[in-house]
């Protein structure tokens, strides 16, 4: 078994805790359905990344309320890179499967489809 990683983003319109974790959950929900042989189980670990101007809740909150209590997260701050896309939150999860690299699907919502347009499912 190998581990493999499942990229994804999203972008809210304001550091708003409800809108941060309504967002999230939006991303990971589409990061399940897109990805329907994940088992939150097999979770090795998930790590967020947010933007400088988000800074009111952790995203990993959302997480939790969707059920994954026994995920191993972590939160940081987006290096702040001139004119790099603004209220971003970005996901890595690390997934312990023997699925190829090349059958994860990986999910961009919102604003954040500009970030990888050649993952983006039209």
């Amino acid at each position: 078994m190998s581990v493999r990683g499942i990229r994804g983003a999203i972008t809210v319109e304001a550091d708003d805790p409800d809108l941060i974790l309504v967002a999230t959950k939006e991303l990971l929900k589409a990061i399940l359905h897109a990805n329907p042989e994940l088992q939150t189980e097999e979770i090795a670990s998930a790590f967020f990344t947010l933007t400088e101007d988000l800074v009111s809740v952790h995203p990993a909150l959302a997480a939790r309320q969707i059920g994954w209590e026994h995920v191993p997260m972590m939160c940081a701050r987006e290096i702040p890179v001139p004119g790099s896309l603004s209220h971003c939150i970005r996901i890595l999860i690390q997934w312990n499967t023997d699925s190829l690299q090349a059958a994860i699907n990986h999910i961009y919502l919102r604003k954040a489809v500009s970030l990888r347009p050649d993952l983006v499912v039209s």
